[in-house]
């Protein structure tokens, strides 16, 4: 079926072109009205050339046309009077009314002497490339959720590994022991198993034992009745208490004083508390989970905590892994972050250049999650582009030589004098032989970026590999 019209074309060729066309083409004559549908037009609107040929543009009920709804007459339409449209992505309604996706375009047909005669609207259907977005979004959804448990993100082994804990933890009234460097989500994990267990609809208390002064942490813990000291000039409930029936978090715990650690274990022991200034005990049902970032089982052999204690808050130990040690969660994480800020700052950051992704695998992050979480922020504040580039990233972060302190203790004394020192050809074939020749951990251990280590090879002649 060829297009039909009004007046007859003498292009045979142009028809047929027109008839081939998988976007939707119509023409307009010179008062606004239909004058020619091609079939792909049938197809994506469901009218029949018959039922169009003659009427006007406003017919289909284009949504939007110039940033207005589509006007009834050729003295308000923008294509007769602006000469042609931007590409503008709209909604045309289809016969059985529903709306349909699509790109249009048009521009007016101009005679030899440069009047005007019509106009020509070209229609491209984007229902299957939506379908197709909403199945790529439905999908990295799904892989969201696997790689996701209660707001803790990782697809590691190491993080899965925590992902089964928390889940056997939760099922159990266990005390745990949650360890892990600053920054690795020791609270979230905390949060995941008390809203994962039969407690959830019960408080969930949490504590920062490191903020507080061994009488204020007391009191905060035990609660205080009036009179009980200078300033306590009416009873408190303690954070014991408002924890009943549900959960209590102590965060590092290992800061506690000795005094606390006895009045601790006595509460483990019995269930019971009593409030500062005041000898009734109180019943109390709680669970216990602790978490700290020190090695308590080092400060156990130094006298510092008791080991008692140590064994009660231990029952159910969970390790958080640094973020160094789970590199594959980085662009995972990062790309979480950048969803979380353009919701927060309404951008529209798309993701990572790979230069700016290539320096955030190969920084350490002693700051782990939360230190990422921060660069991210960062670099939202200077971003101009839909990308995260380089010089988005906090300085510490693309600065290739800068190792904070605790990386350096990782190392033999010798590369520390490598990473401190000047480099000379000697020094990099020492570090080398160290890494067996692997460029990369050569790179790291040096605090520099891969291809300088190359390119220096090149210069001092190194062999690729050990001779």
């Amino acid at each position: 079926m060829g297009i039909k019209t009004h007046a007859v074309w003498d292009s045979r060729f142009l028809n047929q072109v027109f008839d081939s066309m998988a976007e939707g083409v119509f023409t307009l004559d010179k008062v606004g009205r239909i004058s020619s549908w091609n079939p792909a037009m049938e197809h994506i609107s469901g009218y029949g050339a018959e039922e169009v040929l003659g009427q006007p543009c406003a017919f289909l009920n284009f949504n939007r046309c110039f940033g207005k709804i589509c006007p009834t007459n050729t003295d308000e339409c923008g294509i007769f009077k602006h000469g042609r449209t931007e590409v503008t992505e709209c909604f045309l309604r289809h016969k059985s009314g529903r709306n349909v996706p699509v790109i249009k375009n048009a521009r007016v047909v101009q005679d030899e002497d440069g009047v005007t005669i019509g106009g020509v609207e070209t229609v491209t259907d984007l229902t299957e490339l939506n379908e197709a977005r909403i199945r790529a979004e439905e999908a990295m959804r799904r892989l969201n959720e696997i790689h996701q448990f209660h707001n803790i993100i990782g697809k590691s082994h190491a993080m899965q590994e925590v992902f089964a804990a928390i889940k056997a933890s939760a099922a159990s009234e266990a005390a745990i022991l949650i360890q892990g460097e600053s920054g690795t989500g020791k609270e979230l994990v905390a949060g995941a198993i008390h809203y994962h267990s039969e407690r959830a609809n019960k408080p969930l208390v949490t504590v920062n034992c490191s903020a507080l002064s061994e009488s204020l942490l007391e009191s905060e813990l035990f609660g205080h009745v009036k009179g009980a000291f200078t300033g306590a000039h009416r009873d408190r409930m303690g954070r014991f208490e408002e924890a009943d029936g549900g959960t209590i978090f102590l965060d590092e715990i290992g800061e506690i004083s000795p005094f606390i650690q006895v009045k601790l274990l006595r509460v483990l022991q019995e269930l019971e508390i009593e409030r500062v200034g005041e000898s009734r005990r109180r019943k109390i049902d709680i669970r216990l989970i602790t978490a700290t970032h020190q090695d308590l089982y080092k400060r156990v052999g130094q006298g510092l905590f008791r080991d008692d204690l140590y064994y009660r808050l231990k029952v159910f130990p969970i390790y958080l892994p640094p973020l160094r040690h789970r590199k594959e969660d980085i662009p995972l994480l990062a790309n979480h972050f950048i969803h979380r800020y353009n919701q927060k700052t309404g951008m529209k950051i798309q993701s990572i250049t790979q230069n700016a992704m290539r320096v955030i695998m190969d920084y350490d992050w002693p700051g782990n999650v939360r230190e990422l979480e921060n660069a991210i922020e960062h670099a939202f504040v200077l971003s101009n582009g839909d990308q995260i580039d380089v010089f988005d990233l906090p300085v510490e972060v693309r600065q290739t030589g800068y190792r904070p302190a605790s990386y350096l203790k990782n190392f033999p004394s010798k590369s520390r004098a490598v990473l401190s020192g000047k480099l000379v050809r000697e020094k990099l074939i020492e570090v080398l032989n160290e890494s067996g020749w692997n460029k990369a951990e050569a790179a790291r251990r040096l605090g520099l970026n891969r291809t300088v280590v190359w390119r220096y090879m090149k210069k001092w002649d190194i062999p690729l590999q050990k001779l």
